[in-house]
């Protein structure tokens, strides 16, 4: 099936509206922000006598304070009403909230601004559930990796033009300070042009009643969303990555300043390399993901994140310059290219770890709950950027340095994704997949959409290889329980990865008669909790690259299961390193070449009344084809 590219959908109704709703939002709150960090900054004494250091603490605390307060709130509204009013209702608040902020940029009353700012942060934490929640009623889903990645990279760039806009114009004195008001103004209607063409967004939840107690409704929010464990741990994994973002970003103007020897130029060109890499990452997501929710890719964004941490470090120590110098100037010097480079792949793989994530969220949540988890989600994240604004702090306080602070960082982030991942194995398991399929073979697929995306059914495949499972797993949108002969789980590595995998071991019946039954029994419940099961009928690895009989144990199986199954077919894996060819397997593997081609092909679903170990062979040999 051919794909347009994910950009296309940026010419479509059903996004394109919606996209620059949010461009528009992101780029406009940071805008307004930076705008008023720099003229406090640098003509503080001309708006108040409090100190600079106080109002820049003081206004990013004000715009997270109410993700924490009124995310619970704001998730309810959005499950309870249709989005593309709600993004209207959202946009004219935003119109009224920056005619404020005019007032008070025109009028020098600083409070005014304060109170912006908060607004702005009621703003975002309305918009916030209906960003995300709004992708899964619209898209596809083999679209919404790439529409995420979409949405990612245009919040990203949107934050760095509205950073980088902001610094600019608030330089250029009162005519600056009357250009912030009349452009913020200006994208504020903006918005509310595009969200007029967002298409209507049925509400899940129209009934819904809105809770009063935002304090008890967080907590039911993130009680609720901690039922499903691999959303909940996946939450967390998003918000950890707010937290490294958070600790990391919040150093860069010292960093810039007070080790790099630069001027402003130089933060700005430390933040526009990061959120280039954040945005180049979110958009490799599609391509690197097979256009599925592919969260093997979760680990690699992490082993990135850890690795490029580490290495900011060693280059920090290594550049040694100590002359002034503004970003053309930087770019001169021994030792900057390294850390640009750490800091574009920090982004890059930044993006690799956290779009998945999202997609993950949004897939496996309850629908009806989609706007609430994403609330919760939103509350996590503000509690983790607190936390890594009090991480900082303590570190200072104890003396490190901030490419120490860089270090810490990463290695904290690699024991965190340890623990995330020994908890959900399926990150783990996906990455091998991911890894197999994109390093040593070219894996196609043939119908692969036939595999249900959600329900129980019994899969049955053809046995070429020892990675046969891996590479099925890796076509596969949803976790699937393999049932896997008992001898492979005393294998070391092949057991560990198998156990972890949650796989069914089953023996002959002349071998361990309760063991076989027993796996009999864990399928039947596994299919019972709506699971996907894999199993591979000819009980063996093939030794000559020929099909064997399909044994009687499927017809048992679905005859108490009652489930639908999906015949399937490997093509290509005979001969490889991993099969079980007892001559020249090595002069074949090479003979066939790195990267060598497979497949794996997808039948329609047979129905139970129509499963017979016969037919289901017929139709994987027809599968299969002239492969081996």
């Amino acid at each position: 099936m051919s794909h347009n590219s994910q950009f296309s959908l940026l010419t479509q109704r059903r996004f394109g509206p919606f996209f620059w709703t949010q461009f528009l939002g992101a780029f406009n709150d940071n805008l307004f922000k930076t705008a008023l960090m720099v003229v406090l900054t640098y003509d503080a004494l001309s708006w108040t006598t409090l100190p600079p250091s106080l109002l820049n603490n003081l206004i990013p605390g004000l715009f997270i304070l109410p993700y924490v307060v009124l995310s619970a709130t704001a998730g309810q509204v959005a499950d309870k009403v249709e989005k593309g009013r709600l993004a209207r209702f959202v946009k004219l608040l935003e119109i009224g909230i920056m005619a404020v902020a005019a007032a008070g940029w025109l009028t020098h009353t600083l409070w005014l601004l304060i109170a912006a700012v908060a607004g702005m942060g009621i703003h975002s934490t309305l918009f916030g559930p209906v960003k995300y929640a709004y992708l899964p009623q619209h898209l596809r889903a083999d679209e919404l990796v790439g529409g995420n990645g979409v949405i990612e990279m245009g919040t990203f760039v949107g934050i760095l033009l509205g950073e980088v806009m902001g610094a600019v114009l608030a330089g250029h004195g009162t005519l600056g300070v009357e250009l912030v008001a009349g452009g913020t103004l200006l994208v504020a209607l903006l918005g509310l042009a595009t969200s007029w063409r967002i298409p209507p967004s049925p509400a899940p939840a129209p009934d819904l009643k809105i809770s009063k107690n935002f304090v008890g409704e967080s907590f039911r929010n993130l009680s609720f969303s901690r039922k499903n464990r691999t959303v909940f741990l996946s939450m967390l994994g998003n918000s950890w990555f707010w937290f490294y973002g958070a600790l990391v970003l919040s150093q860069f103007p010292l960093f810039a300043k007070d080790y790099l020897h630069g001027d402003h130029s130089v933060f700005v060109l430390l933040l526009t390399i990061f959120s280039l890499g954040i945005g180049s990452g979110s958009l490799l997501c599609e391509k690197l993901s097979g256009r599925k929710v592919e969260i093997g890719l979760v680990p690699f964004g992490a082993i990135g994140l850890s690795l490029f941490g580490i290495d900011l470090y060693f280059a920090s120590l290594g550049y040694t310059n100590t002359a002034a110098v503004d970003a053309m100037g930087l770019l001169a010097r021994h030792g900057s290219v390294r850390i640009l480079a750490d800091l574009l792949l920090l982004g890059v793989f930044g993006g690799l770890f956290i779009v998945p994530l999202f997609a993950l969220i949004q897939t496996r949540c309850d629908p009806q709950h989609m706007s609430r988890t994403i609330a919760g989600l939103n509350i996590l994240n503000a509690l983790f950027m607190v936390a890594a604004a009090g991480v900082a702090v303590f570190l200072i306080g104890q003396g490190f340095s901030i490419p120490e602070m860089f270090l810490v960082t990463a290695l904290l982030n690699a024991v965190v994704a340890i623990y995330i991942f020994s908890l959900v194995p399926e990150f783990l398991m996906r990455f091998l997949a991911w890894l197999l399929i994109h390093t040593i073979h070219r894996v196609s697929t043939v119908d692969a959409e036939r595999i249900p995306a959600q329900g129980a059914a019994v899969l049955v495949c053809n046995h070429v290889s020892y990675v046969d499972a891996i590479v099925i797993m890796a076509a596969s949108p949803r976790p699937i329980r393999f049932v896997m002969d008992h001898q492979i789980f005393k294998t070391p590595l092949l057991g560990f990865i198998f156990r972890t995998a949650k796989a069914i071991p089953i023996a002959p019946a002349k071998d361990d008669p309760w063991l076989m039954e027993k796996a009999f029994v864990d399928i039947a419940h596994a299919l019972h909790d709506g699971e996907l099961v894999c199993i591979f009928p000819e009980g063996k690895l093939t030794r000559t690259g020929e099909m064997s009989e399909f044994r009687g144990g499927i017809a048992k199986i679905v005859e108490r299961s009652k489930v639908p199954v999906i015949p399937m077919a490997l093509r290509g894996l005979w001969g490889s390193v991993f099969s079980r060819d007892p001559a020249n397997v090595f002069e074949r593997t090479f003979a066939r070449g790195w990267r060598s081609r497979l497949a794996l092909a997808v039948g329609r679903p047979v129905p139970p009344q129509d499963v017979t170990p016969e037919r289901l062979y017929e139709q994987v040999l027809a599968l299969r084809g002239e492969w081996k």
